[in-house]
């Protein structure tokens, strides 16, 4: 008993100096400690303040009956809209919350019925309407209620069911292109077939009551991006990456190279280098034909603007008629055809997929669906991101030429036009 309350004396007389040393230094220990963490919730704090001041407008768009254009004219609204793009000062971002404007590209598919919608700022109305009827001249644009109102908020509950999920890059190096228009284009014809096509089909044979939202969040980024990160990538895939090793680093390095060759420069004859290293050999040469179609992509891919994207996809319904195996898996398959083994492509982000296995299952998934569908409903930029150019999101987000045969595509019957110029003026 004595060992015993002398312990617990010895740790009540610590804790007493530990707290009369913290009394006199806590002002130098504690902000450090504090900072990143108040950084980060109060960037949040001023970044919600400053969003939810802005005005939001939401427009659906009528493609032409007849279209016959590639995904290319598209590209002009996204360079378009990459004008946007600005520097902030410490103050507009610390203080004011300011951040690069953003838009959203959505399409939706409700009980087979598919539209296409861009959600941006009000002050970017016409910016948008501008680019598209210049390259569409027949495309309807008209402003619509947001369709996320027209669900409960709160989902899962007695009557609707959800399933959602982030998408996400499959290479780690945000400089890989995906699938871009280009590769679909058939080599004896000539033709294009529209990457969309399949995507449209699938939403285009949704059952009543049932829904399927696919949003892309833009932003562009800064240039100096390609010529930084994205040459990361070029140098590393032209066998020039620089490795910064730490100095123990090196000196270890070093130091086995000496011993390692040590006995070898003693006792071995001399040897005249023959070949060159492969590093110094022509780029052409000590690159394989993929490797060299990988590294041409890449490059011309870097040459277009490009934009941060966050990209999320929810199926939602009635729980009569909740099909994963169409919703889920067919969704899935469709954006597949984006993919590239060698580059980039698409794949569910498991991090935010609603799913929950072993302890409290049923709750944590409730947490999950209800998380994904408030970060859908408010276009939240929150999770992972990816980096998309003009060409990419051109392939992933345009207005379907007349090949695509889904009827749930609603088109405009009659051209636009304007009035007689001999009409009376009264």
């Amino acid at each position: 008993m004595d060992i015993i309350s002398s312990s617990i004396i010895g740790i009540g007389t610590d804790i007493k100096t530990a707290s009369q040393v913290m009394s006199y230094v806590w002002f130098i220990i504690l902000p450090p400690l504090l900072f990143f963490t108040f950084k980060i919730y109060w960037l949040r704090h001023v970044q919600d303040a400053f969003w939810a001041s802005a005005d939001w407008v939401l427009l659906e768009l009528i493609p032409p009956k007849n279209i016959e254009k590639s995904p290319k004219p598209m590209e002009a609204l996204f360079t378009t809209f990459a004008g946007v793009e600005k520097g902030f000062d410490i103050a507009e971002v610390y203080i004011s919350g300011m951040f690069t404007d953003y838009m959203s590209l959505e399409i939706v598919s409700n009980a087979g019925d598919v539209h296409l919608y861009i959600r941006s700022m009000k002050k970017y109305r016409n910016l948008v309407e501008a680019a598209l009827y210049a390259q569409y001249p027949d495309v309807e644009i008209i402003e619509v209620p947001d369709y996320v109102d027209d669900v409960p908020k709160i989902i899962p509950n007695g009557k609707w069911d959800l399933w959602g999920a982030d998408i996400a890059p499959t290479s780690k190096h945000l400089a890989y292109p995906i699938r871009s228009y280009k590769a679909f284009e058939e080599d004896i014809t000539g033709t294009m077939i529209d990457p969309l096509a399949g995507l449209f089909e699938v939403m285009g044979k949704l059952g009543p009551g049932q829904q399927m939202w696919l949003q892309w969040i833009i932003a562009p980024n800064s240039p100096s991006w390609a010529s930084t990160k994205g040459k990361e990538l070029v140098e590393k895939l032209k066998g020039n990456e620089k490795k910064s090793d730490s100095i123990l680093e090196r000196f270890w390095k070093d130091f086995v190279d000496v011993i390692s060759n040590l006995f070898k420069a003693t006792h071995s004859p001399v040897e005249f280098a023959s070949e060159k290293k492969k590093d110094e050999q022509p780029l052409d040469t000590r690159l394989s034909p993929g490797e060299r179609d990988v590294l041409k992509a890449v490059e011309e891919n870097l040459g277009k603007w490009q934009f941060s994207v966050k990209g999320r996809y929810i199926y939602l319904g009635l729980r009569e008629n909740f099909d994963k195996s169409h919703g889920v898996s067919g969704f899935w398959g469709s954006l597949k055809q984006f993919n590239d083994d060698n580059m980039n492509g698409f794949k569910p982000d498991n991090m935010s997929k609603t799913f929950a296995n072993w302890v409290n299952q049923r709750n944590r998934l409730r947490y999950r669906q209800r998380k994904i569908l408030r970060r859908y409903r408010n276009r939240s930029g929150d999770g992972v991101q990816m980096v998309m150019s003009t060409e990419e999101l051109a392939t992933i987000f345009h207005l379907p030429d007349m090949n695509v045969i889904a009827p749930s595509v609603s088109r405009v019957e009659a051209k636009r036009g304007g009035a007689p110029s001999n009409l009376p003026i009264e």
